[in-house]
């Protein structure tokens, strides 16, 4: 005679929806992901026929008011190559490029200075264009 009770059958969680939720949270995420661009100041850019492709090792942005900025940081035009440099040397980047997004509004003399800070540095410059439709 047998006294021990048996068990039938084991209790499983019911998983079914979890792969719909953890989907339509990587979704989410990826999303929100792409929009989210911390370093990111908003201006017109020129368009050109070509669209030069160059590793942004230090990002400088000059917008419509004669602001400029070295990544996100604001600079005065005195102080752009010290800062060009700071940034210059964080990077482990062989090829150290500065890419210049200028505001199309703006100054040519804005240009221009980032142009003198990178060639006292040594260091190749490339402005950032939209490109012609």
């Amino acid at each position: 005679m047998n006294l021990r009770p048996t068990l039938r059958e084991k209790g499983e969680p019911h998983t079914s929806a979890l792969n719909d939720i953890l989907f339509i949270l990587l979704f989410f995420f990826l999303i929100i992901a792409t929009l989210a661009n911390p370093n990111v100041i908003r201006m017109a850019i020129p368009k050109a026929n070509k669209d030069t492709k160059a590793k942004q090792t230090v990002v400088v942005s000059i917008n419509a008011g004669n602001q400029y900025f070295v990544g996100t940081r604001q600079v005065a035009p005195e102080a752009l190559q010290g800062a060009i440099a700071e940034m210059l040397a964080k990077s482990p980047d062989a090829e150290k490029t500065v890419v210049i997004n200028a505001d199309s509004t703006g100054a040519i003399y804005n240009l221009a200075a980032v142009l003198r800070a990178t060639q006292a540095l040594k260091v190749k410059a490339v402005m950032a264009v939209n490109k012609e439709k």
